[in-house]
């Protein structure tokens, strides 16, 4: 493994700042290459895609090349999968209003409480508009698991969609997704897959989840602010019909992009998809083979510094951790001081230069389970240009603030 996270650290100029960027949950930094595309559209001069000539050209492309960068970070089949849009909230709600159209009172959906409110919500409001009845699976509020028991149970003959997370964005954990999806399939049920806090820390293939429609948000993985969601096959788009101008296109995917693609937005997703896929200097090849060893070399730094991390926690008088998978999780560890309130503790940590989240990060039904409410916990999350230091820094920190 030739990973070298200073040399990955000196790649992004946020970071030159001294301060220990510790959230990457609520979204990464952005490294120069990706800063560079995004300006370089600009500065060469886009028009809009369907003109004949060369700026139009140029801007086709950027959205052809966009679509196949993110088809080779989670293994889509086919450029003509992926889906762009705003956010993933954005999104969920698109395709959740062209699901939901045939749904009839006595089918069902199920959610879990381990989901962010985004992968919750636009099912329940459309379930609740069709008649369908909506089963929440419960997590574990002892470990912070979603025992994949608990899903099946309630998948039947009925259902229809099964929306779940493939990694918790407050709690790290990562449930068994495909005995899910299997489950899902198995009744004829489609699978809407939040990995959003999955695809940062993983290498994706998405015939290895089993999932139908997979969302996962560039921002996330140091990229510009945009989203995408990925079918596992053309086909699944091919036989949905969202809402539309009369005028746009009607081909799939594009049918399901509301408006003008963000080209220079799209030229940055690229830049990054290349950026991640160069993390580990050794990996050679096409940049799916590329991929492949630098994820996995992401996944050896990070499980490394998340350990330590935990380990820390675990040992300090006076933080608790708010659920402790002991399966796969992501680096990401949400805690609190008993007496003092999320936010003063952020903002001590900030004080001390250590940026981290605080509150229910929209993982609402989750801080309910665990019993601490809308006021949530701290979070801490590390990502691939996360040093061994700087978690050191925070463990310390939190001991003189719960001192």
């Amino acid at each position: 493994m030739a990973f070298d996270v200073e040399k990955i650290r000196a790649q992004y100029p946020a970071l030159a700042d001294g301060r220990a960027w510790l959230d990457g949950a609520a979204g990464t930094q952005v490294p120069q290459p990706v800063i560079d595309a995004v300006s370089d559209a600009y500065r060469v001069g886009m028009s809009n895609v369907g003109g004949p000539y060369e700026s139009s050209r140029r801007a086709g492309g950027i959205v052809a090349e966009a679509r196949a960068s993110v088809a080779d970070l989670v293994g889509a089949s086919d450029p003509a999968c992926v889906v762009f849009g705003p956010s993933m909230t954005a999104l969920t709600y698109r395709f959740a209003a062209v699901l939901a159209a045939a749904w009839r009172p006595g089918d069902e959906i199920v959610v879990t409480q381990l989901d962010h409110d985004a992968n919750v919500r636009p099912w329940v409001q459309h379930a609740q508009r069709a008649g369908a009845a909506v089963r929440m699976a419960e997590l574990d509020p002892a470990t912070g698991e979603l025992p994949a028991d608990h899903v099946t149970s309630l998948i039947g003959e009925r259902t229809k969609l099964v929306a779940v997370t493939a990694a918790s964005n407050v709690l790290g954990t990562m449930p068994d997704l495909q005995a899910i999806t299997d489950r899902a399939r198995q009744v004829g049920a489609l699978s809407y897959v939040d990995g959003v806090q999955h695809c940062p820390h993983a290498h994706v293939r998405l015939a290895d989840l089993g999932a139908d429609f997979y969302a996962t948000s560039a921002y996330k993985w140091a990229g510009p602010h945009l989203a995408a969601v990925v079918a596992a096959d053309p086909w699944s788009l091919e036989n949905l019909h969202p809402d539309k101008l009369t005028p746009s296109p009607d081909t799939s995917p594009e049918r399901f992009e509301l408006g003008t693609n963000p080209f220079a937005a799209l030229a940055g997703v690229v830049a990054a998809v290349e950026h991640l896929a160069g993390l580990d200097s050794d990996a050679d090849g096409s940049r799916t083979e590329r991929l492949a060893v630098s994820r996995r070399s992401v996944q050896a730094h990070e499980d490394e510094l998340a350990r330590a991390l935990f380990d820390g926690l675990a040992a300090l008088d006076g933080v608790v951790r708010y659920g402790a998978p002991e399966g796969a999780c992501t680096p990401t560890a949400f805690f609190g001081l008993p007496g003092k309130e999320p936010a003063a503790v952020a903002e001590q940590l900030a004080e001390r230069g250590l940026n981290v989240s605080f509150g229910h990060s929209y993982a609402w039904e989750a801080v309910h389970a665990l019993g601490i409410g809308p006021k949530g916990g701290v979070r801490a999350s590390l990502s691939h240009y996360t040093s061994r230091s700087e978690v050191q820094r925070l463990l310390d920190a939190l001991a003189e603030i719960a001192g």
